[in-house]
């Protein structure tokens, strides 16, 4: 009789996808940000381009806008953020605490080269909604056939 050794951990692969997936959706996590102990976190951000417009959504619950940043500097967008602890309040019986200090910082190489005058942001519930304009050289044209 040969024995031949036993490899649990492969058995158990091909679960390993169905399974993470089945965590995040039950995660109280996995709805709004990726968080870290550090209180660092990456929102999450939908990109998409309409009439000529190249569009970021960046959910950012729980930030004012003045604590919010957007450079453009040519074909590269950062946005950054920071949210301040929660003040103590003195002379309670606190049992829980999970409000800290939170701050993120998200970099997006773009297809072609922006001016800040071609940028409009707009905030508001937790999202923070960005339109770059295309430049002229960008758009598209329509070619007469003769």
């Amino acid at each position: 009789m040969q024995m031949t050794r036993c490899a649990p951990r492969r058995v158990v692969r091909p679960l390993s996808r169905e399974r993470n997936l089945f965590d995040d959706f039950f995660s109280p996590l996995s709805s709004t940000f990726t968080d870290f102990s550090d209180g660092t976190y990456v929102p999450k951000v939908d990109i998409y381009e309409q009439d000529e417009k190249l569009y970021f959504e960046a959910e950012l619950p729980g930030f004012e806008k003045e604590n919010i940043t957007v450079d453009v500097k040519g074909r590269l967008l950062s946005l950054s953020g920071e949210v301040k602890e929660a003040e103590e309040v003195e002379g309670k019986n606190q049992y829980r605490k999970e409000r800290r200090q939170r701050s993120f910082t998200r970099s997006f190489k773009l297809p072609y080269e922006v001016s800040d005058e071609n940028v409009a942001a707009t905030y508001k519930n937790g999202i923070l909604t960005l339109s770059i304009d295309k430049p002229e050289e960008q758009k598209a044209k329509q070619i007469t056939i003769n």
